[in-house]
């Protein structure tokens, strides 16, 4: 059996005076703005969960890991992942392929593609080679355009085990 899911997921810069990081993939990217969220708002690992739990048909982040829950205030993506991932295992599932695309104007991410596939295959169990990581931008239109936020898109195909 083999299932796919689609994920998507925003969020806005944070403010000039909350100094955060941003963190994509896993992997902290320079850039002068983090974005705002409960957990370390890493838009792209959140894209690829939701993709991940629809394949599964395990509902959404959301549901799984609700920003109501203090326990995943500011925790890093990259163990709700990892929780996603077990679920998944324990429905008898694993993950085939992954493909995560970015959605802004910046920051440019291609010298951290490879750290962020190297960061993230390991968790899903599969080869960095079975993990897509790219980006695009939206021409200068819409929230991303203006540069008020990043968003992100991700496809994922599971099978069983």
């Amino acid at each position: 059996m083999i299932r796919t899911g689609i994920g998507f997921d925003v969020h806005r810069f944070s403010g000039p005076t909350e100094r955060r990081p941003l963190t994509l993939m896993g992997v902290d990217v320079p850039f002068s703005r983090g974005l705002s969220g409960h957990s370390d708002a890493d838009v792209m690992i959140h894209a690829l969960i939701d993709a991940l739990l629809g394949a599964a048909c395990l509902g959404d982040i959301g549901q799984l890991f609700p920003d109501t829950d203090p326990s995943y205030k500011n925790i890093a993506s990259t163990v709700l992942l990892q929780r996603a991932v077990t679920a998944i295992h324990a429905q008898g599932l694993r993950v085939v392929h992954a493909d995560v695309g970015l959605i802004g104007e910046m920051p440019k991410i291609g010298k951290y593609r490879n750290a962020m596939k190297e960061c993230i295959a390991p968790i899903l169990e599969i080869p960095p080679k079975a993990l897509n990581v790219k980006a695009t931008t939206t021409e200068k239109m819409g929230f991303t355009g203006r540069g008020e936020g990043l968003a992100a898109q991700a496809i994922a195909t599971l099978e069983s085990r």
